[in-house]
């Protein structure tokens, strides 16, 4: 088939090599005239793992993620260990290790993987129309790409999704500011094969080992939307925000490059269960866009991508069962993934005081199991299982 998919994204660019490793013609369009990566990191749990895997990047991505061995969380505000435990059992348990990784070096390794002569650049798309035999996708430019499928990979404020539902979705505010970025590993903020998250207050500070000497860091603030953003003040921000946190917060503070840290208010969309209409499907952030409170957003849209691939390679009754096969596979765990990330950032950040002061106070007791336990349910059920 000749698929075009709209979006350059981790989303998009798996289920760019998935189909051509199945023989199909493909072209990406990214309305970006350069393509950057959208945030400093992702958490790639052993599902996203798997699926590259799956396509044949198994040595890449272990040069690229971080060595991740234990998970800590640390009270901010007087440095106290509440837990720390080894990740070993959950990465036996599922059968591959997680890889924090740079969102630039994944985003490079995928486009070379895709080929990038195949991506146009350029393209934002301004119309869908459909016909018998094959949709055509209008572009800003005023230059048109006919396709026998159209994948929207086009994120949390997609077109193709308002093609597919035939109404807009407005983005619901999860109610705290992210910032993010990469700092070189320093043992004097967390131990350099660890996740570290430091907590209280509802907040959140937390450290990730990446490849080449690099912690991605993020802070989470419960916040108003649409406050000042102005990039000079990150540090005098996050100073104020967190004035009363123990050294090592304060030390990270000052360690990060505020021209190349992000700021991002935090949204969700309400789970949906259409992802297609007709020769038009929806990826990724497009057909479940999700806080990125469990780690998971990424790593759906790599397992929608193979799933999509694999829907097409395997079922024989037409282009239309394929499609449906795969909407009834993943909606219902996508919108799981939506769900419990919600009432995740729900807890995180404080909605019910009580909630989290018993969630802070649990930990304490906490020796590994329930935590490992929640994060291998959101592993288990990927289709490469």
């Amino acid at each position: 088939m000749k698929i075009a998919i709209v979006g350059a994204g981790m989303g998009g660019l798996t289920a760019g090599i998935a189909l051509k490793k199945f023989g199909h013609q493909v072209t990406i369009y990214e309305q970006t005239t350069e393509i950057l990566p959208v945030g400093a990191a992702i958490s790639l749990w052993s599902n996203g793992v798997k699926c590259l895997n799956y396509l044949g990047l198994t040595h890449e991505i272990q040069a690229l993620g971080g060595a991740m061995e234990s998970l800590a969380y640390v009270d901010g505000l007087n440095q106290q260990t509440m837990t720390q435990f080894s990740l070993t059992p959950l990465y036996k348990e599922v059968g591959q290790k997680a890889y924090p990784v740079a969102r630039a070096d994944l985003q490079n390794l995928l486009m070379q993987h895709f080929g990038p002569q195949d991506i146009q650049l350029g393209k934002k798309m301004i119309g869908i129309e459909e016909h018998a035999a094959h949709v055509c996708i209008q572009f800003q430019d005023g230059s048109a790409a006919d396709a026998d499928l159209l994948i929207g990979a086009d994120g949390t404020h997609s077109l193709t999704r308002q093609y597919v539902l035939g109404h807009n979705v407005e983005r619901r505010y999860a109610g705290y500011v992210n910032w993010n970025g990469l700092v070189e590993i320093d043992e004097g903020l967390a131990p350099a094969q660890q996740w570290t998250t430091y907590i209280g207050e509802g907040k959140r500070v937390s450290l990730m080992p990446v490849a080449n000497n690099r912690f991605y860091f993020f802070f989470d603030v419960p916040l108003e939307a649409g406050l000042d953003n102005q990039r000079d003040q990150y540090k005098t921000s996050l100073k104020q925000y967190f004035k009363d946190w123990c050294a090592p917060v304060q030390q990270l503070i000052e360690n990060i490059d505020e021209q190349k840290t992000n700021r991002v208010e935090i949204h969700d969309i309400e789970p949906f269960m259409t992802f297609y209409k007709g020769r038009v499907v929806l990826l990724g952030d497009a057909a479940h866009s999700t806080t990125p409170d469990i780690g998971q957003g990424g790593c759906q849209a790599m397992e929608d991508a193979i799933y999509l691939a694999r829907a097409l390679q395997i079922n024989t009754f037409g282009l239309e069962d394929a499609l449906n096969r795969y909407q009834n596979k993943r909606n219902e765990r996508t919108r799981e993934m939506v769900l419990r990330a919600r009432k995740r950032c729900d807890v995180t950040h404080m909605k019910d005081r009580q909630l989290t002061e018993e969630w802070y106070q649990s930990l304490y007791q906490e020796q590994g199991t329930h935590i490992m336990q929640g994060i291998i349910s959101n592993i288990v059920g990927n289709p490469l299982d």
